[in-house]
């Protein structure tokens, strides 16, 4: 689909949309920029970090929590549920499979995912 966000790849600690790799946490939206999430792990999340979702206006929100799935309090994620936005938690890795399964059915979807910089892989010379 033209002018749909695709990951097209994800190793440790490092993701691709398209071609265009990123080894920080990102907000993938189902169209326009992929942006930069300012956060490393669930334990620092802020309900800052979803309000920032809320311009992008999706009609759901795929949390990746890292590694492993790791539920988070709805008091973080409150602006959301006030807006109507559903959002579902799974890990990284699952998260990228089901955004690009509702991309691809035409949803409004946003991927917020939480990439580990810790274990990402150095860079190929």
């Amino acid at each position: 689909m033209d002018g749909v966000n695709v990951i097209s790849r994800l190793e440790a600690g490092r993701l691709w949309v398209h071609q265009a790799p990123y080894t920080t946490s990102v907000l993938v939206p189902w169209q326009g920029d992929v942006q930069a999430w300012p956060v490393e792990r669930v334990s620092a999340l802020q309900a800052s970090h979803f309000a920032q979702l809320l311009p992008m206006q999706p009609e759901l929100v795929i949390f990746g929590s890292g590694e492993r799935q790791q539920f988070i309090s709805p008091t973080l994620y409150r602006a959301l549920i006030e807006r109507r936005i559903g959002i579902d938690t799974m890990d990284t890795a699952a998260a990228c499979r089901t955004y690009n399964v509702l991309v691809n059915e035409g949803r409004k979807v946003v991927a917020a995912l939480l990439l580990n910089p810790s274990s990402a892989l150095a860079p190929h010379k």
